[in-house]
Parts: C-alpha cells; structure tokens; sequence
C-alpha cells in the first residue's frame, strides 16, 4: 500500500504522469470542463472537500512553478490561494509565480490541462490552475 500522504488511486497517478509545464486544474464544483479533457471527480457534497485541503493533500507530492487564477476571485480568497501558494513555495524551497487572468481566460485555459480535479467547493471563483515545475 502507498506510504505518502497521496492515496487517492487516481491523483496518484496523475501526479506519476505530469512532466515540466504539464498543467492541470483543481475546480470548485461548477466550472465547466472542456470537452476532451479528463475529470478527476472528487466532489463529495457542498464543501467537501474544499479546494484548499485538495491543495493541501497535492503539496506534498507536486512541485510546481506557477499557479493561476481568476481575478474575479473576492480579494479574500485571493488573499487565501496566495498566502496557500506561498506555503507551498516554503516548503519546496521552489519559487513559485502567481499569476492573474481573467475567468474567461482562465477557463479558455483549461483546455491545456492534462486533468481537471473536481472539489465540492461551492465559493465563486475557487479554482487553480497549476503549472508543473521540477524538482531540481
């Protein structure tokens, strides 16, 4: 049985796969996924999981070199994916850009996505799409 913090057959397997500036996107509950591009489905119920305990789960086993999200994010949930972006940076010791489009943008974007992992977050504008860096 796996050991790390990683369980989910399906994440796991994600994260095997992803190479340098491989993308994937970690969802709320409703935003739309393109045709063509796989869903992970993680939703629960409203609120479980939340899209920052799935970022949580993803910091232990993902370095990344970017994260993107929407700038019509309320200036608390910006506050909130920025201060989970620099958590990440300090314990990878990677850095990490943080970068702002618009939601059309951002779901035009998620095309690129190698997969869309669907939380139960129900707040508006809760999604992160997050650029794969490497390890050394």
């Amino acid at each position: 049985m796996k050991r790390t913090a990683l369980l989910n057959r399906h994440l796991s397997a994600l994260v095997a796969e992803l190479g340098h500036l491989d993308e994937i996107t970690v969802a709320d509950a409703g935003l739309p996924v393109p045709d063509g591009v796989r869903v992970i489905d993680l939703a629960v119920v409203a609120g479980l999981p939340t899209l920052f305990q799935l970022i949580s789960a993803l910091r232990h086993e993902l370095i990344i070199e970017e994260a993107i999200y929407a700038g019509e994010a309320s200036k608390s949930l910006a506050a909130q994916m920025s201060a989970e972006i620099a958590g990440w940076q300090a314990e990878t010791g990677k850095p990490i850009t943080l970068r702002v489009l618009s939601h059309d943008d951002f779901k035009a974007r998620t095309r690129k996505s190698k997969a869309v992992i669907r939380t139960g977050e129900c707040t508006p504008y809760a999604n992160l799409i997050l650029v794969c860096g490497v390890p050394f």
